[in-house]
């Protein structure tokens, strides 16, 4: 395959979308954690935010990863494109291959992120149930366990 100038250029739009979508996953979660870190000062004994707080120090070091895959990614699609613009090709073809490993290692561990993020969220959820559960409050009838005989499935 003859790799063109236009065919790194192509990934230059992808890369930054996706920088961009990482960089507002780690303005949401460095806002989520300032908040649970409020909350922790208010009730330091909160068992809850004990499980948060593992579970978002493993989410920041994979969004720190994915963002230094992606700029790997994006810098070696710039070489790429210097390379075939020099005529190196051989060069070009194993920078650009380099550069979408660095782009799928980005991807990969950002599905991973995305599956801690939706444990984190099923932690969040537990604790509401359990707690309406608790008070009887006004979502009662969303848990079809319930042991009150008023609520019907």
């Amino acid at each position: 395959m003859e790799l063109e100038l236009s065919t790194p250029a192509l990934l230059f739009s992808a890369i930054t979308l996706l920088m961009l979508a990482y960089t507002n996953r780690f303005l949401a979660m460095a806002s989520l954690i300032r908040g649970l870190n409020e909350r922790y000062r208010e009730n330091p004994e909160e068992v809850l935010l004990l499980e948060q707080l593992k579970n978002l120090r493993k989410r920041v070091h994979m969004i720190k990863n994915m963002q230094i895959f992606g700029v790997v990614s994006f810098l070696l699609c710039v070489i790429c494109m210097f390379l075939i613009y020099q005529e190196f090709k051989m060069a070009a073809n194993v920078v650009f291959m380099l550069s979408m490993i660095s782009l799928l290692i980005s991807l990969f561990i950002s599905l991973m992120e995305i599956n801690l993020s939706t444990k984190a969220l099923n932690i969040e959820l537990g604790d509401m149930e359990e707690s309406f559960r608790q008070s009887k409050g006004p979502f009662k009838f969303m848990f079809k366990d319930s042991k009150d005989p008023s609520i019907k499935s």
